[in-house]
């Protein structure tokens, strides 16, 4: 069922599917306590809480293959990679990277997402 409400999800720009499974793949390595859930607008990644999304909303260059990755993070991250960040309250940074290839799906990334998935789960 959770792949078939992917392939809708991506129906409109399924040429960033291949981007986001490797994506999905790395999110969901991070620990078993991981959850994708499936939305209208995002997916959400969630151990206790969520701790990272993916979405076209903020895609600047729209971009059939690229994805926004957001993620919630302690600290603001100084990054030329991060897209925006903001603090929707004190102690919480809410990041947005754009995604265009596997390639940025890095060390220094996945070190994020890490710390993001940590971060959520003693909120």
């Amino acid at each position: 069922m959770e792949r078939a409400l992917t392939a809708a999800f991506f129906a409109q720009r399924p040429q960033a599917l291949p981007l986001y499974e490797t994506l999905e793949a790395e999110l969901l390595a991070l620990g078993e306590d991981v959850q994708a859930v499936v939305q209208r607008t995002q997916i959400t990644f969630r151990n206790r809480c969520v701790f990272a999304a993916v979405s076209f909303a903020r895609c600047p260059k729209r971009e059939p293959h690229s994805i926004m990755l957001t993620f919630g993070l302690p600290a603001r991250l100084d990054s030329p990679r991060v897209f925006q960040a903001v603090e929707p309250y004190p102690g919480r940074w809410t990041h947005h990277v754009l995604l265009c290839s596997a390639e940025q799906i890095d060390a220094e990334l996945l070190g994020w997402l890490r710390q993001a998935y940590a971060f959520a789960r003693i909120k």
